[in-house]
């Protein structure tokens, strides 16, 4: 059986999504396109480059939503100033720690963990997920979207037809060369 455009089944795919983002879940579907676009850009949706997203984004939705408790406590143990130093304080310690695990091989894919601290902070400020503003609720919606990211990719590639790319011919000899 020949198998479907991949830019089919990859539509396909992105209408399920609207059925993830409708009520009463409230679910964020852009995470799964985040996580989904991000397995392809790490090498495409082989057991490996997946594992290390669902290993290293929650990392970063951790990382964040400890940065958001944090803030709100500062934001109510301070004010003015002080509550900026602290939050300054939080988010450079909470990132440094984040961005420090990746030089621990098994979990350092740092970018995977971007993926997770962006939609983790989208989702809380996007008032997304069953509880709209709800820390706790956001967090448990980006995990379970970025989870599924990952597996959209390997469906894609599963299901969909890919095409070898063209070599397009360069005309503009800046653009030809090597970037170092």
């Amino acid at each position: 059986m020949k198998k479907p455009p991949a830019e089919i089944v990859a539509s396909a795919l992105a209408v399920t999504t609207l059925f993830i983002g409708i009520l009463p879940w409230n679910l964020p579907p852009w995470a799964i396109f985040i996580a989904w676009a991000g397995t392809f850009a790490a090498g495409g949706p082989t057991l490996q480059t997946m594992r290390k997203l669902w290993i290293t984004m929650p990392i970063g939705s951790v990382t964040a939503f400890l940065i958001v408790l944090g803030f709100e406590w500062a934001g109510s143990a301070f004010s003015g100033s002080a509550a900026l130093l602290a939050q300054c304080a939080i988010l450079f310690c909470l990132n440094g720690a984040m961005m420090a695990l990746g030089r621990i091989p098994a979990i350092g894919f740092v970018p995977g963990m971007f993926f997770g601290f962006a939609c983790y902070f989208a989702t809380l400020f996007g008032g997304f997920g069953p509880d709209p503003k709800n820390p706790v609720m956001a967090l448990i919606a980006c995990l379970a979207m970025n989870f599924l990211g990952p597996i959209y990719a390997w469906l894609t590639a599963r299901l969909g037809a890919h095409h070898a790319p063209v070599a397009a011919a360069v005309k503009d000899p800046a653009l030809a060369g090597e970037l170092h």
